[in-house]
């Protein structure tokens, strides 16, 4: 363009701007997917993918750089849902304790449904759920799971072994779950 002088500093800005951009945009799927597997519910996913985007772009500075964009992201993600999930039970023991009342309990006809909709792997528990998820679905390394939850890769493979473990004896029905009946 005639006439028109980019300093370099700006053109490089630019270019680093648009790369973490198309990055951000290939790996949000990604997020989306772990979130509703955490999560179950869509909605709530979405709130969890924003507010862990939040918490990145705003902590940017404090990336490291030669780490992984994908295992921050998804670290990020993973502690904002522990962090909701314990504010949460916080909530409804202090709830009770004001109220008197155990809203916890859920209903003997959605505890029926729930047992009969859910299949094998979400009856895992969630850092079991977790881990298969990032090592199978998202194709992470056992470095940068690792890396994820802070904890030696030999941890990672005992955990991710326990978690294929129950996954298969859930398949298999070694573990019973109560069988609906129908009244006429």
């Amino acid at each position: 363009m005639p006439g028109v002088f980019l300093v370099p500093s700006v053109v490089t800005s630019q270019n680093f701007m648009n790369d973490i951009d198309e990055q951000l945009r290939e790996i949000i799927p990604r997020l989306r997917r772990f979130a509703v597997s955490l999560t179950r519910n869509s909605s709530s996913a979405d709130d969890l993918v924003q507010a862990s985007l939040e918490r990145a772009l705003s902590s940017w500075g404090g990336k490291r750089a030669e780490g992984d964009l994908r295992a921050w992201l998804f670290s990020i993600l993973y502690r904002q849902f522990l962090d909701a999930h314990r504010r949460s039970r916080r909530y409804a023991r202090m709830l009770e304790f004001f109220t008197g009342r155990d809203d916890a309990q859920p209903s003997v006809e959605r505890s029926v449904i729930a047992q009969s909709t859910l299949n094998a792997f979400d009856q895992l528990p969630t850092e079991q759920r977790a881990l298969l998820l990032w090592v199978s679905v998202e194709g992470l390394s056992y470095k940068e799971v690792a890396e994820i939850l802070d904890v030696p890769i030999g941890t990672v493979m005992s955990r991710l072994s326990r978690a294929r473990q129950a996954l298969r004896q859930l398949s298999d029905g070694e573990i019973n779950r109560p069988s609906l009946r129908r009244l006429k």
